[in-house]
């Protein structure tokens, strides 16, 4: 058994898109219209048979309370992996991305929480 799809639920799917190609850096793999919406998935650059992020409508009634109080505590949605948090921090704050915890040193890894714009906290985390 592995992971090939996992998910973040997004106000707006274009916006998202938008966000996670042109700030974050990931690359479009699936985009196939589904009637309102599309089946628009993300990988990370030369992943293209990496783990997909599906960037899913939150439109359903159980989100928008869940992510709410993810964000009203501070929890991010998810984690992605980078190579050195310092420096990505650098990076997407050049870039004009708000970040609502620093590059912090928590045990064996190095972890900071920025805001993706679309209704979600999302943490990068780096091995120290």
């Amino acid at each position: 058994m592995r992971i090939t799809v996992t998910n973040v639920f997004v106000d707006d799917q274009r916006k998202a898109h938008a966000f996670y190609t042109e700030v974050l850096g990931f690359v479009t793999k699936h985009d196939v219209p589904m009637g309102d919406f599309s089946w628009l998935t993300v990988v990370g650059p030369g992943e293209q048979d990496g783990v997909e992020l599906l960037l899913e409508p939150a439109d359903h009634p159980a989100v928008g309370p869940f992510r709410q109080a993810l964000r009203e505590d501070g929890i991010p949605y998810t984690s992605f992996g980078v190579d050195d948090v310092h420096a990505e921090h650098e990076r997407l704050v050049g870039l004009g991305v708000e970040f609502t915890q620093e590059p912090t040193q928590a045990g064996p890894v190095t972890i900071a929480v920025f805001d993706d714009t679309c209704g979600n906290l999302i943490q990068i985390a780096s091995q120290a």
